[in-house]
């Protein structure tokens, strides 16, 4: 069994760091690098791609509507055109700081509301979907596993990598909890490792109310931002290992 261990970093903005990003990097296996429209900047975008490069970890793009005040996570009124191309925008100006320190962009997932919306939007998934791949058709699109976004990247012929979150609870449709909502971040590594284990091992679940709905996991998100993200990922790193598991980059998987 093979699994990307994945975490959203470089999320501050000058002065103001957001994770402990280099201590993440230790653990994880895949970096999803914001580019600027909900946090980050460009010297924090090189700095971040030098280190994940340096590091063996697997480097993607981090792209989110144009909002750096709201953090991405307020819905925004674009046309999908524009989305596109907001989407290749971000993903290509990754992909120039890569190139600058011999490295590659292997995926693209798309951060907070415009990840969300895109779970059941088609025209926001095509959008996404077509910006990604203008920049570079061999990309990997992440995507929230049974997920519109998933149906139309591979109607769309994009490698695809199916995500699932080990610290976020799911609703019985199979989406997240609002983070305003009781039980929407799990802060205990032993349950978080357990929960991961069961999600690999028997493809499901369990939501905020109880019942078990069907997930597939091809790379687990760990929100870095969250207090005790290093704790945890440390525990459900050697978890995995410990159950003989292989811990790739995402561009390894699809």
């Amino acid at each position: 069994m093979r699994v990307a261990i994945n975490c959203d970093l470089g999320e501050g903005f000058g002065r103001w760091d957001l994770g402990p990003d280099a201590e993440l990097l230790e653990l994880i296996t895949a970096a999803n690098i914001a580019c600027g429209m909900h946090a980050g900047d460009p010297p924090r975008m090189a700095a971040t791609v030098r280190l994940a490069a340096a590091k063996g970890v697997g480097i993607g793009a981090h792209p989110s509507y144009p909002d750096l005040q709201g953090f991405g996570r307020r819905y925004m009124d674009m046309a999908p055109e524009d989305v596109r191309d907001f989407v290749t925008y971000q993903v290509g100006a990754l992909q120039a700081f890569a190139r600058a320190c011999g490295a590659r962009v292997e995926h693209v997932k798309a951060h907070g509301a415009l990840y969300n919306r895109a779970a059941d939007d088609e025209a926001t998934a095509r959008a996404i979907v077509e910006g990604a791949l203008q920049a570079d058709p061999d990309l990997v699109i992440v995507v929230l596993a049974g997920s519109r976004l998933e149906q139309v990247a591979r109607a769309m012929g994009a490698r695809v990598a199916c995500e699932a979150f080990a610290d976020r609870g799911y609703d019985a449709r199979g989406r997240l909890v609002s983070r305003r909502e009781p039980g929407a971040v799990i802060h205990d590594p032993d349950a978080v490792a357990e929960r991961v284990w069961t999600m690999l091992r028997e493809g499901r679940v369990r939501t905020v109310t109880g019942q078990w709905v069907p997930v597939r996991a091809d790379t687990i998100c760990v929100h870095g931002d969250s207090p005790g993200a290093v704790d945890i990922l440390r525990r459900l790193r050697q978890h995995l290992l410990d159950q003989g598991v292989q811990l790739v980059s995402i561009g390894q998987l699809a």
